[in-house]
Parts: C-alpha cells; sequence; structure tokens
C-alpha cells in the first residue's frame, strides 16, 4: 500500500531537514545518497504544486476581464 501524497507544507518541511542533514554531514554515502533521493522526490512534488498553483492564478486572472486587477 503506497502512503498519501505529503501537503506541499509537508514535502517543503520535510525537503528542509533533508538539505540541513546534508549540510551538517556525518552519514555515511549511503544515506547521504537516499537522502539525496528523497530530496529530488520531494524538490519535483512541490514543483508540481507550485506549477499547479500557477495554472489556477492564470486561469483565474484570464477569467476576470480585467484582469483581476481591483478599482
Amino acid at each position: 500500500m503506497q502512503a498519501a501524497e505529503p501537503s506541499y507544507e509537508e514535502a517543503r518541511d520535510e525537503l528542509i531537514q533533508i538539505v540541513a542533514t546534508l549540510e551538517a554531514g556525518g552519514t555515511t554515502l549511503e544515506e547521504s545518497l537516499a537522502l539525496w533521493q528523497r530530496g529530488e522526490e520531494l524538490a519535483a512534488l512541490c514543483e508540481k504544486y507550485l506549477d499547479g498553483a500557477r495554472e489556477r492564478l492564470d486561469a483565474a486572472s484570464k477569467a476576470e476581464p480585467d484582469g483581476g486587477a481591483a478599482g
């Protein structure tokens, strides 16, 4: 059974922890590679979330005749 995909915030926070761990050193090469791989997965997931948000913003601004400007 596959675990549920983390939210953007959860993925971002885990990625921050991974970067801090890698920067601190003290892990074996195997551990570092596993952390790097997980970090790549999390970065891709965050990018997917951000791309989706950007698309929704673009769609919303196109739906409003004035481009969403108030005034």
